[in-house]
């Protein structure tokens, strides 16, 4: 029989691993894996703020996020600066920060390893409540949005003709971008939410004839990703939230093997003739999307 934190610990995964995998292929289509590690690197600011003010960590990390995204957009509207070096910029700022705010807060101890990695076998009750109803509302949103998203991720003009403005949908986005990260620090740490956002989608591509089935089938190798990276942990007493992106990366291993006879997958067979597919979203620059 499984102890309680461990079972604690699959749910919360798998929680995320579900939002995770359609949330990364977006990150994929959209070439933003860069911008992902701005964010998830951000989170450490505001889990300092959160200790400094007193504040929920999950909140803290949400607004924090959400802060830089809208501040990235503002700057790359007025900086004359390239969008890889605001990120870079934003990125390693937030971070330093935020390390150098919690090395002063010294009456507090803070389990820096387990903010950067990730503690998932530490998740409470509470933090399940969180994952799972913030998951619902991430993956209701984004299926709201999924249309209007994906045509501007094809074409940044093409949703203005649908009635919807590309730079709303950006926002809402960026939003579920910041929601994600919030909710994932527990499970796989700061350094690691990007590979567990970006790997699944990536592996998924393969074996996808649509940017819908591309979306289930990332969260289907989230969710198998976190149940091998638990038992490893369990197994070889290994940190939980790098063996689940060890995990990830083992499935995205196999995937990219070579196995006669098998179909070229969303790739290849999207970049002929049907424009309106993710893949399309590749061809573009990503630096007018964030």
């Amino acid at each position: 029989m499984l102890d309680d934190f461990f079972t604690r610990a699959v749910i919360g995964g798998i929680g995320v691993a579900l939002v995770a995998g359609p949330l990364g292929c977006f990150i994929i289509w959209r070439r933003l894996a860069y911008f992902g590690d701005t964010l998830s690197h951000s989170a450490l600011l505001g889990v300092a703020l959160a200790l400094l003010f007193e504040l929920n960590v999950t909140f803290a990390v949400f607004a924090i996020s959400l802060v830089v995204s809208m501040l990235l957009m503002l700057l790359q509207r007025r900086a004359t600066l390239s969008s890889d070096a605001l990120l870079g910029l934003l990125a390693h700022s937030a971070l330093a920060v935020g390390l150098v705010v919690l090395a002063f807060m010294t009456w507090v101890r803070v389990d820096l390893m387990g903010f950067l990695f990730g503690d998932v076998l530490a998740i409470t009750s509470f933090d399940l409540a969180v994952i799972w109803g913030g998951g619902v509302l991430v993956l209701g949103v984004l299926s709201r949005i999924w249309h209007p998203l994906f045509a501007a991720t094809v074409n940044y003009e093409l949703p203005t003709a649908e009635g919807v403005q590309p730079d709303v949908a950006n926002v809402i986005f960026m939003t579920l971008m910041a929601a994600v990260i919030a909710v994932s620090i527990k499970i796989v740490g700061v350094l690691l939410i990007t590979a567990l956002l970006i790997i699944p989608a990536a592996t998924a591509r393969r074996f996808s004839a649509s940017p819908e089935m591309m979306a289930t089938i990332a969260a289907i190798v989230g969710v198998l990703s976190v149940w091998l990276g638990l038992l490893g942990s369990l197994e070889w007493d290994t940190p939980a939230g790098p063996s689940i992106v060890v995990a990830a990366l083992g499935c995205f291993v196999l995937s990219v093997l070579p196995v006669p006879g098998m179909r070229p997958g969303l790739k290849s067979a999207l970049k002929t003739g049907d424009r309106s597919s993710a893949s399309a979203a590749q061809d573009r620059p990503h630096s007018s999307h964030h």
